[in-house]
């Protein structure tokens, strides 16, 4: 009886991190160059797993063939997206975007064969427009795939902090 009033915490306290990193909060690394200028390569972030607000322009992790991407939410359900001349337009609208990125290619979400991002998809974009695999190639994600929110960074410590 006695060993197991002794390892009790540690059961308590190991169940609680597994539960906490499995459901709430996680911390993920960005792979390679296709955030830049916005998140470095090896950049570690938190995961919000619970936080599932999709809104354009937030950064998310999804999962794509077997590989957990770091991209920006530019298109929502129903939308139609297109850039011309480096300039985003959602729904024939010019939309500002409100933070750096590389140059954007003329696109449009016809390209993919829709006409609008369908129910319960996004449609995501990274950073470094010249250099990411993103829905510009495999066309827009499933709600499904989207992992949770990341917008805040503990490493490097000259990051850390919130996302701009």
């Amino acid at each position: 009886m006695k060993y197991i009033k002794e390892i009790l915490p540690y059961v308590v306290i190991l169940m609680v991190v597994v539960l906490l990193r499995s459901y709430i909060i996680t911390p993920v690394q960005v792979d390679g160059k296709s955030m830049l200028p916005t998140l470095q390569d090896n950049e570690v972030l938190i995961l919000k797993k619970y936080d599932r607000n999709f809104d354009r322009f937030r950064i998310v992790v999804l999962d794509y063939e077997k590989e957990r991407l770091i991209k920006r939410i530019i298109g929502l359900p129903g939308e139609h997206i297109a850039y011309r001349d480096n300039k985003l337009y959602v729904n024939g609208t010019l939309t500002e975007e409100n933070f750096t990125h590389e140059e954007t290619y003329d696109f449009d979400i016809k390209d993919l064969g829709y006409d609008v991002i369908p129910e319960n998809h996004y449609l995501v974009l990274g950073d470094n427009r010249v250099n990411s695999l993103d829905g510009r190639i495999f066309g827009p994600v499933d709600k499904k795939h989207l992992k949770g929110i990341v917008d805040f960074s503990l490493f490097p410590f000259s990051s850390f902090g919130n996302i701009k």
